[in-house]
């Protein structure tokens, strides 16, 4: 599997971004995150955004201008979100260098290649609240996908082998084996715990730490995560590593820490759980401590 080297900030209301190094990979790009990788944002090939949300994209324009050539980075965004092509105009007009971007909107489910063993998926989500026909919000999971050598032909000598690929070709001979290695469940409720079971790492949004019933919402306002839901659902699924964000501003380090040890221990949860504390970019998350431990 191949080893990942995330790096993020997730603030809500002021700017969320996730950096998976080995990927060429960009989750989001909020306000700072040119500033925050330096030279290293010039590895970044492929920009998936989850939503048109300004936390999560104004930081496009400046990562376009610094990062552009003829055919990268591409930028995917949800089909139905207007703001995209207006920000490609605009682009375009203000920097006329930047016109080999691709912008390319996505429509859930879907699948894209970022690598020839790479693919990147989009699943609708209900953050946005809009007609089921819109696409308006997604989640993205990143998997690893190989050609394996089918079972039965196992014991074939290497020329029978090749004998049989120039016959019949490569298909006849292999079959296709999925690896998953990261979800990223951009802005969102929490919803379908099968998406995520079975995920390596996962990075989840969770913006208020108090009960469901302790938040005041407008029916028509943009749909978050409680911590209390995500760890609930985590301690359901199989997972192998946990990175939380998207934390509102409101609350202080010691209290986002305290209360995530806390339902931890409630629901039995001993796999590592690392979180982006508010106003903090944190680099290679999957190396530093996990709070619960």
């Amino acid at each position: 599997m191949i080893p990942l080297t995330i790096s993020g900030y997730s603030t809500a209301l002021f700017a969320t971004w996730y950096f998976v190094e080995e990927l060429g990979l960009l989750l989001d790009a909020g306000d700072g995150v040119s500033a925050a990788l330096l030279q290293k944002a010039r590895k970044i090939n492929h920009v998936f955004i989850s939503h048109a949300d300004r936390d999560h994209l104004t930081g496009l324009l400046q990562l376009n201008q610094l990062n552009a050539r003829p055919g990268y980075p591409v930028i995917y965004y949800p089909r139905d979100c207007t703001s995209f092509p207006a920000m490609e105009a605009f682009s375009v007009k203000f920097d006329p260098h930047v016109s080999g971007t691709v912008w390319q909107p996505l429509i859930a489910p879907s699948a894209t290649y970022i690598k020839d063993d790479v693919v990147v998926k989009a699943h609708r989500n209900g953050h946005v609240v809009v007609a089921p026909e819109l696409m308006k919000s997604f989640g993205y999971t990143v998997t690893q996908v190989k050609q394996k050598l089918k079972p039965e032909l196992l014991h074939l000598p290497g020329e029978d082998i090749k004998r049989l690929i120039q016959e019949h070709g490569r298909e006849a001979v292999s079959i296709e084996v999925s690896q998953p290695l990261l979800g990223y469940s951009g802005d969102t409720p929490v919803e379908d715990w099968g998406l995520w079971d079975g995920i390596p790492v996962l990075i989840h949004e969770a913006t208020f730490l108090e009960s469901e019933g302790a938040i005041k919402e407008k029916p028509t306002a943009h749909k978050h995560s409680t911590l209390e839901q995500v760890l609930e659902m985590v301690a359901n699924i199989k997972l192998e590593k946990l990175v939380l964000g998207h934390f509102s501003s409101r609350y202080s380090a010691d209290v986002i820490d305290n209360r995530i040890r806390e339902l931890c221990k409630h629901y039995g949860i001993s796999i590592p759980v690392y979180r982006i504390l508010p106003g903090v970019t944190q680099y290679d998350i999957l190396n530093s401590y996990p709070v619960n431990r």
